[in-house]
């Protein structure tokens, strides 16, 4: 699995953004009241950004050489991908928060504890982006002494 990139988060962050500025034009537009991202949102998106990193901490001590059990390596494969999967959300909700917050600071009068909501999503949703990207790096093997040879391909190891 290829490490998360840092276009394609920044991509999901500017689809965030537009859609999140559109969404909030077209509702208010048409007489509706917008969407505010509560401040609980805000505190469940760090609070899963810690968790995912708690659940990659066997997985780093393993590869490490610090854990004596053997991990699942299913248990392994489903950290990994919850990893990328939150790295991924996160960057489309920090894109989402962003413009609400720029449709806000736009208004007329602008509304301060609603710019205040959005601010902390864009902390929550930052954290767990973080965490997903710290816990997707402690999911990876580091490389061994004998996994390349000296003109950079494969080594192959034939057993006797």
């Amino acid at each position: 699995m290829k490490r998360t990139s840092v276009t394609a988060l920044l991509v999901l962050a500017l689809v965030g953004g537009v859609g999140g500025a559109f969404l909030e034009t077209a509702l208010s537009s048409g007489g509706r009241p917008i969407i505010l991202p509560p401040i609980t949102l805000a505190l469940a998106l760090a609070v899963i950004g810690g968790i995912i990193i708690s659940l990659a901490v066997p997985i780093w001590r393993l590869t490490r050489g610090k854990a004596k059990a053997p991990i699942d390596p299913f248990y392994a494969t489903r950290v990994l991908v919850l990893a990328k999967a939150c790295s991924l959300i996160a960057a489309l909700v920090v894109g989402f928060a962003i413009g609400v917050g720029i449709y806000l600071l736009t208004r007329s009068v602008v509304p301060v504890g609603s710019i205040g909501q959005a601010i902390a999503t864009i902390v929550g949703a930052g954290i767990l982006l973080a965490g997903g990207l710290i816990a997707e790096s402690m999911c990876t093997i580091p490389p061994g002494k004998d996994d390349d040879d000296d003109d950079g391909k494969r080594a192959i190891r034939v057993r006797p």
